[in-house]
């Protein structure tokens, strides 16, 4: 089942692309959006979520607007404060505890790109995620200064491509570092020969199937690993 829900956040009222698996239940996971918007692809991976037995909820945190001009995405994403993306992924959380459709009060964040930096931030931002995958986060904003120490118990697994490493490597390297330090575990995969959104299978020109079934399965090991729980 996949549906538009309206999430509450302290940042305005956004829309939802909510998909649920078959059973109608299971473990809770936030999907957050490329710099382009919540565009098919990012839908895409909700359904494969659900299919996978995840109820999974990505928050339109652009409110609507959605391009597939790169500078129209670096404007979007530049122009996004992290306070109140914080905000709007804290309020997903919220909205798929409350909804009766998870195990517990835990949930995960996956993201990609721009929402790669964003599910790296995510841990620190609500009580209710407990670990995330971030494949090549982007962190690109001024603002962006995670409460490291909010990640202890939590889990991080970043999905890095080795074309990233000259430019967000060492800052992966430092975060990661310091994760560990604040008693939370952060797990750097790099993928040899990929680049920037090998994930992304409506961009043939970067996808790499290999490396993306491989970050995939890795996740969703980890997602399994940390909230399937009675139901």
């Amino acid at each position: 089942m996949t549906d538009t829900v309206t999430i509450t956040s302290g940042a305005g009222d956004l829309p939802g692309y909510l998909a649920v698996p078959a059973s109608g239940s299971g473990p809770g996971i936030i999907v957050i959006q490329e710099w382009w918007g919540l565009v098919p692809h990012i839908r895409s991976v909700a359904d494969r979520l659900a299919a996978a037995g995840f109820v999974a909820l990505a928050p339109d945190l652009f409110r609507g607007v959605a391009t597939t001009e790169p500078d129209e995405a670096a404007k979007l994403m530049m122009g996004l404060q992290v306070s109140s993306a914080a905000s709007d992924i804290a309020a997903a959380a919220d909205q798929l505890v409350r909804s009766g459709r998870v195990p517990g009060d835990q949930v995960g964040a996956m993201g990609f790109c721009m929402g790669g930096g964003l599910a790296l931030l995510a841990p620190t931002v609500s009580p209710h995620i407990d670990c995330t995958a971030a494949f090549y986060p982007a962190m690109p904003w001024p603002d962006y200064h995670p409460a490291w120490a909010n990640y202890s118990g939590r889990e991080a697994l970043v999905n890095q491509c080795e074309g990233d490493i000259p430019s967000t490597g060492a800052d992966i390297a430092r975060y990661a570092a310091e994760i560990a330090e604040h008693g939370g575990v952060a797990v750097v995969e790099t993928y040899p020969g990929t680049h920037h959104a090998f994930f992304n299978d409506d961009r043939p020109e970067v996808y790499d199937a290999a490396a993306a079934a491989l970050a995939w399965d890795r996740s969703l090991a980890m997602f399994h690993r940390r909230l399937d729980g009675p139901f």
